[in-house]
């Protein structure tokens, strides 16, 4: 795993003076992924280091606290995603009341200049930073070459005459296209979540499920989902049900995950369930009898596409 820093004062030595990749990355899509390749290959020529500038929390967490859950990768997923393009060091600068009201120019001076010693900085088209986001990519290069490194602004990257970004995955997700999210990204998105006790009604119907945490994770539309899920080191196929459970009248956000052929115990364990395609919407049954019908049909249909 690579080294993770919470803030730009706590960077030791051997992580500063080489290529610094600046933004959000939430989702590691193909437009952050085109950025990554473009920073890995600078960091090869200048033999320095490759750093993750990223921030936790996501500043629109910070600026609108009651926006409610947005995030496509919280930040283990994210870190994990960002090592897997070359990154071999993250700076999750931690984004509070005080770094929000950092002035762009000691965003330039202070942390890229003096604290990380940046040779090569490379964000997206659109990057800003500082206070009122008072910063852009013009200023960036501006300063740059005033005081000593390279910046690269990767133009936006597209398919189809559309750009890849986290708001258009988020879309897809809230319309249960998961197959399209995957495409966005490049990799099937996960929920990643700690397994919970729930009220174990699974199991006396038959169908044991994982009540995996939501946590901060963007809520995608309530349903059954054909999933694999990652269980001590190898991928298992399941169907998982998104939603409130309208028929036990609880409705309180589940998700619950039945993994196929599977009796072990997952109580207190850290899960990453893919989403791989949507089956069907949340539904209300009229009894047990038509909501267990329902479930060994949702399975059967989740093996056919998993085995497809």
């Amino acid at each position: 795993m690579v080294p993770v820093f919470d803030d730009w004062h706590s960077v030791p030595p051997e992580w500063t003076g080489g290529v610094v990749a600046l933004g959000n990355f939430d989702g590691v899509h193909h437009g952050h992924q085109a950025l990554l390749a473009h920073a890995r290959a600078k960091a090869s020529e200048l033999g320095a280091p490759l750093l993750a500038f990223t921030f936790e929390p996501h500043p629109r967490g910070f600026f609108v606290p009651d926006t409610g859950p947005f995030r496509l990768t919280l930040a283990p997923a994210k870190t994990r995603l960002l090592a897997e393009h070359g990154v071999k060091a993250v700076l999750a600068q931690h984004f509070d009341a005080a770094f929000a009201a950092l002035a762009a120019s000691s965003f330039i001076e202070d942390v890229l200049v003096k604290g990380l010693r940046a040779r090569h900085v490379v964000c997206g088209y659109d990057f800003t930073f500082g206070a009122r986001r008072s910063g852009n990519v013009e200023m960036l290069r501006a300063e740059g070459k005033a005081r000593g490194f390279d910046v690269s602004v990767l133009d936006p990257v597209t398919h189809e005459g559309e750009i890849y970004s986290s708001t258009r995955i988020r879309e897809a997700l809230r319309h249960g296209w998961a197959r399209e999210a995957a495409g966005l990204l490049g990799h099937q998105w996960e929920i990643e979540g700690q397994v919970e006790l729930g009220d174990q009604r699974g199991r006396t119907i038959g169908f044991p499920t994982a009540n995996v945490a939501l946590g901060e994770h963007l809520r995608p539309r309530f349903g059954v989902y054909a999933v694999r899920a990652l269980v001590d080191g190898q991928w298992r196929n399941g169907v998982a049900n998104l939603g409130k459970r309208p028929t036990f009248g609880k409705l309180q956000e589940n998700f619950e995950v039945h993994l196929f052929d599977f009796a072990g115990d997952l109580y207190g364990k850290v899960l990453r369930v893919a989403l791989i395609d949507f089956i069907r919407a949340e539904m209300k049954f009229s009894g047990l009898d038509q909501l267990k019908a329902q479930i060994a049909a949702d399975g059967e249909r989740a093996r056919a596409i998993l085995a497809a």
